[in-house]
């Protein structure tokens, strides 16, 4: 079997346990606060990062050393919020409509790309982000003869996980992967037991093996998701991340009840084609300026 194949494999490993983490946590945040729930989930994974960093080359001294250390807190603590945000939308919103609304994500990526990072933007790109907000559009048009509010909930979510990935692009310059998902996990936990405590909940046996269960997947899916990482470019995976829609649509209708309306289904068929449109052209993109780079041979 190709590293090529292994690294599809470890992807989509990766993509369903968060699905599964995704489903869980909403059970949990509709009984329990969502901070407290990501609190918890936090103090796992950053146990996870802190022991993966000691076995890396140099040890945990040589992958904590950073060049951007106000860079890398704000990324921490960008992604606290976006945990926290995304189990609140799953619980108050729904585990399908929520993630149609992420999957606008890399659309709003490439439209924040112009003016933090720099980068120049196509008519092709131009075209697909256009086509990409009509499908948002659609999924937030109102059902009844008024717009829900709580949907303003999900849109903060998606632009807070674009600045993460931005900040994180920005990290990626002078710090290596492995530094920034070390202070991924260890800032977040700081963060989150810095506010958690204060919405301390006492959990039935029952949920704790669920609480547990979160932590686990919280552990896998990231270590999957790295080694995917290891093994494929990034514009690979994000296409599958895509996933994530089909299973959420299948747990939120199948388990907890909810109803997909037609506006949601065409408009996330929508966003996911300019989604992944958008990736592809990125990349093209980014070989072409690669390859103008290398010195020709005299």
């Amino acid at each position: 079997m190709t590293s090529k194949t292994h690294g599809y494999i470890f992807a989509l490993l990766a993509i369903t346990i968060f699905s599964l983490q995704d489903a869980i946590s909403k059970h949990l945040a509709s009984t329990y606060p969502p901070i407290f729930v990501t609190m918890i989930r936090y103090w796992a994974f950053a146990l996870f990062t802190i022991v993966l960093a000691s076995k890396m080359r140099g040890g945990l001294k040589a992958t904590a050393r950073t060049k951007r250390p106000l860079l890398q807190v704000v990324r921490g603590v960008l992604l606290a919020v976006q945990v926290v945000l995304a189990i609140t939308c799953f619980a108050v919103i729904g585990l399908a409509r929520s993630q149609a609304i992420f999957s606008a994500t890399p659309i709003l990526i490439a439209l924040l790309s112009m003016p933090i990072l720099g980068e120049r933007v196509g008519w092709r790109r131009w075209t697909a982000i256009s086509v990409g907000l009509f499908g948002v559009l659609l999924i937030l048009k109102p059902e009844g003869e008024f717009f829900d509010v709580k949907l303003l909930l999900a849109i903060l979510s998606c632009f807070n996980f674009a600045f993460y990935v931005i900040a994180t692009r920005l990290a990626s310059r002078d710090d290596s992967s492995m530094t920034s998902f070390f202070y991924t996990g260890v800032i977040g936990a700081i963060t989150m037991t810095a506010i958690g405590p204060f919405y301390w909940s006492w959990m039935s046996v029952g949920d704790w093996g669920w609480m547990a269960l979160v932590c686990m997947t919280s552990i896998s899916s990231h270590y999957f998701l790295i080694r995917a990482y290891d093994l494929l470019d990034a514009a690979a995976v994000q296409p599958l991340t895509y996933l994530s829609l089909v299973y959420a649509s299948i747990i939120g209708v199948a388990i907890y009840d909810e109803t997909l309306s037609l506006n949601t289904i065409i408009g996330s068929i929508i966003v996911v084609a300019a989604g992944i449109f958008t990736v592809w052209r990125e990349h093209v993109v980014g070989r072409r300026a690669a390859v103008a780079r290398v010195p020709r041979a005299q």
